[in-house]
């Protein structure tokens, strides 16, 4: 069994090179060095890869594993996740995190603009602890000895799960097989069809889905160079043929979402309902070049119409509520906050102590921004704060600040 040392705030005290917590490869699994009569943990998302190593686990003779699906909102049809289970006699763990997310998650990267380099909003570096932190949850309720995942080194979900459970303090193996181990798609397809499972042979894009975003990647979508995404893995920002120009107006009590045209919602239903409004009028696809550990970039190409214009009202009235050099100062440390989220930090003292500004900031931000949706873009009709200092009659304010001056 693989015992890795902890620090007790999580972080890993072991020398650089000294990776023998860490499961890298599918040797790492198959040598002996996991105890396969422990219980065995793995985030599960029904994908290729996932299913891929749950077969490699039970080929290896592993006798408990655990996959832990995480619903956070993607509405997706789990029955291929029940039938993987089934086919490969795995324990499913299907865990509802949809409310943790918007309010935990979700909430504070509002609050703090959290843009990758003025590019896109970030979404994974958000999902990803919430998965490690549900992932040790239940491994520590069943008595695990480790907790695995299916990053590759071509993906920052690396360093942002692996960062997670450090910080998490969790004290059994983790890591992904594919680190040092990668496999060829068509190897992981004949492999799975030997298995009983032919449906996998179907997917040729990677898609990870939850509340805030649906994010294409790999496969036909690897080239920054042509990457024209096929129209159909949209489902939200879907172009309407025709539509007609309508309004939103969306509410904030202290920094956060609370209503749409004047009803009051919880955070995940707002975020569902504004992906499926402001979405139907093409709204919220994005683009962009995301740096790897080793400064190489990878293409990021998502849909996320919720954060389009949520972002976008909270600078709003951020602006109607706080001072030019608050503002200015913020901007700094938002960088500051997507900068550790990004580097899988996100349980670090410096994230948590970025977010204690953006709260503090955030509590002044009460009011309404009203839009106007029509094809393809959006534009304010209406910016209302709660306590404004913005000017609502500039030659009445010239006439008192001129006759003040004057006296």
């Amino acid at each position: 069994m693989l015992t890795p040392t902890s620090t007790p705030n999580g972080y890993d005290a072991r020398p650089a090179t000294d990776h023998s917590g860490l499961v890298r490869s599918f040797h790492d699994i198959e040598s002996g060095r996991l105890d396969r009569d422990s219980p065995v943990v793995v985030l599960f998302s029904g994908g290729l890869d996932s299913t891929y190593q749950l077969h490699r686990l039970a080929s290896a003779g592993f006798a408990d594993i655990h996959a832990v699906y995480a619903d956070l909102g993607a509405g997706e049809d789990i029955s291929e996740q029940k039938h993987v289970a089934e086919q490969l006699s795995v324990h499913l763990h299907i865990l509802d995190g949809r409310e943790v997310f918007a309010e935990e998650y979700v909430r504070p990267a509002v609050a703090a603009q959290s843009v990758y380099l003025g590019t896109h909003p970030i979404s994974s570096s958000l999902s990803r602890p919430l998965l490690a932190k549900l992932a040790v949850e239940q491994a520590n309720a069943l008595g695990a000895t480790a907790v695995l995942h299916t990053a590759n080194r071509s993906q920052n979900t690396m360093r942002r799960l692996n960062g997670a459970l450090r910080l998490l303090g969790w004290t059994g193996a983790y890591g992904s097989p594919y680190d040092l181990d990668p496999v060829d798609r068509d190897q992981k397809v004949r492999e799975l069809e030997s298995r009983g499972l032919v449906h996998m042979s179907k997917r040729l894009t990677s898609v990870d889905s939850n509340l805030w975003c649906r994010e294409f990647e790999s496969g036909v979508l690897e080239d920054p160079e042509e990457h024209s995404v096929p129209e159909h893995l949209y489902r939200w920002s879907v172009l309407p043929t025709q539509s007609t120009a309508t309004e939103i107006e969306i509410g904030f009590d202290r920094g956060v979402p609370c209503s749409i045209d004047g009803a009051e919602l919880s955070l995940r239903v707002l975020i569902d309902t504004l992906n499926q409004r402001v979405g139907a009028f093409g709204i919220g696809r994005y683009s962009g070049l995301e740096h790897l550990q080793g400064g190489q970039k990878v293409l990021e190409l998502r849909e996320m119409p919720a954060a389009w214009i949520l972002l976008r009202s909270y600078r709003h009235l951020e602006t109607a509520t706080l001072d030019a050099e608050s503002i200015r100062e913020k901007m700094h440390v938002e960088q500051i906050w997507v900068r550790e989220a990004l580097e899988g930090r996100w349980f670090a003292n410096l994230r948590r102590a970025s977010q204690s500004f953006m709260d503090t900031c955030a509590s002044q931000v009460t009011g309404t921004v009203r839009w106007r949706l029509r094809h393809g873009t959006a534009d304010t009709l209406s910016i209302r704060a709660s306590h404004p200092l913005y000017l609502r009659d500039r030659e009445g304010w010239e006439r008192r600040a001129t006759a003040e001056i004057l006296d």
